[in-house]
């Protein structure tokens, strides 16, 4: 069975507070989306990547490591669905995943495709949760405390039986639903299982400018492992 990754690199990234979209904004020398898909091409798994790009950036020279590279949309799931739009006929595992986690290392990849082509059908790397969560209503009042040993942060790649990502799409376009928080979510709409694996620390998302130190720093913890 193939398996394609999908690298949604469409976003804006307002909160990184930089001039250019986020998955362009550089670490270490090289953009965000460089990182991401040079651990694509080294996962054993994946056989072809497709980035989803910002408008006027599809022919950007950090796109290079990308087999096709699409125009994104209005909202991530419209981004999401472009990419999905553009799959090679013969991928059968698809592993979609957020230019911004662009540190997550080919393993990660491996492992999750890994899971799907076992029998799962919907797959999400997962870490344990160290903070204490409060739920807390509309007047600031917590109204619960979840307890954390039941809980996981999901991180991308995810990845999923074509068929059932792609019917996972088609579903929320006819229920107009355009909130959801990852593509495992519109799975679990569907009331069909999500596995979870586990995930890696390295596979953060950077959203905020501290978050580029923290990139910084485990790009030279890996030079100086090599």
């Amino acid at each position: 069975m193939s398996v394609a990754c999908i690298v949604v690199a469409a976003g804006r990234g307002e909160r990184l507070g930089q001039e250019r979209p986020k998955a362009f904004v550089e670490v270490g020398g090289r953009p965000l989306i460089w990182h991401a898909l040079q651990a694509a091409s080294r996962s054993a798994r994946v056989a072809h990547v497709v980035v989803v790009a910002p408008d006027g950036y599809e022919g950007d020279p950090a796109l290079s490591g990308a087999d096709t590279v699409v125009p994104g949309g209005a909202t991530r799931q419209h981004s999401v669905a472009n990419g999905l739009a553009v799959l090679p006929p013969d991928a059968d595992v698809v592993l979609i995943h957020d230019a911004a986690r662009c540190l997550a290392p080919p393993s990660l990849y491996d492992d999750v495709a890994a899971d799907v082509l076992a029998g799962h059908d919907a797959v999400v790397p997962g870490v344990a949760v160290v903070d204490t969560l409060k739920v807390v209503d509309g007047a600031g009042l917590v109204t619960a405390t979840p307890d954390r040993t039941e809980l996981r942060a999901v991180q991308t790649p995810q990845g999923f039986a074509r068929t059932v990502i792609e019917r996972a799409h088609a579903a929320a376009v006819e229920r107009g639903d355009t909130d959801a928080p990852d593509d495992a979510a519109l799975v679990e709409r569907l009331g069909l299982p999500v596995h979870v694996v586990a995930g890696h620390a390295d596979a953060f998302k950077v959203t905020r400018p501290q978050d580029l130190l923290l990139a910084s720093t485990v790009l030279a913890r890996r030079a100086a492992a090599v």
